[in-house]
């Protein structure tokens, strides 16, 4: 499957992309693209996986297992976040990701005793987002909330 790197004529899309978040979710992907799939895929394209409406969610079997790829895009996703944050605060990171086979879990990003991020997710097949302008601004808010407590706490995060 090949693609060309076409920008998109939305402003509003083009704004969602150039986030610091979201530029941190396209660089995790493409570090995990090992065999070069997406060298010449546009960042929009790459991100297609995190839309989806609401008619494609609804189409979506919630008593199935859970996709090894929906599980790797929702991986990334913390990253991301763990990865904006570490960037931001200085402090070292991790992202622990914890689904049963029904798509019910935890991810949780810390930094030495500190719990940064702590999500549950439930229906963990149907991760995603309606737009991405809601992406970039899930991400953001993840990220900005988790950047204030290692502030606050930088103590504990050397722990």
């Amino acid at each position: 499957m090949t693609a060309t790197a076409e920008s998109t004529t939305d402003p509003a899309v083009a704004e969602a992309i150039a986030t610091p978040f979201v530029r941190e979710l396209v660089s995790q992907i493409r570090v995990q693209d090992a065999y070069g799939t997406y060298r010449n895929w546009s960042d929009e394209l790459i991100l297609k996986s995190y839309i989806i409406s609401r008619e494609q969610k609804n189409d979506i079997p919630i008593d199935n297992e859970i996709d090894p790829l929906t599980k790797s895009r929702i991986q990334l996703f913390y990253r991301a976040v763990a990865a904006s944050i570490e960037k931001s605060s200085g402090q070292m990171t991790q992202v622990v990701l914890d689904l049963n086979h029904e798509g019910f879990g935890w991810a949780l990003v810390f930094s030495g005793r500190l719990l940064l991020v702590c999500r549950t997710l439930r229906d963990a097949q149907r991760f995603g987002f309606r737009s991405f302008e809601k992406l970039a601004a899930e991400g953001t808010k993840l990220t900005e909330k988790g950047i204030a407590l290692a502030e606050q706490h930088p103590e504990i995060c050397r722990l």
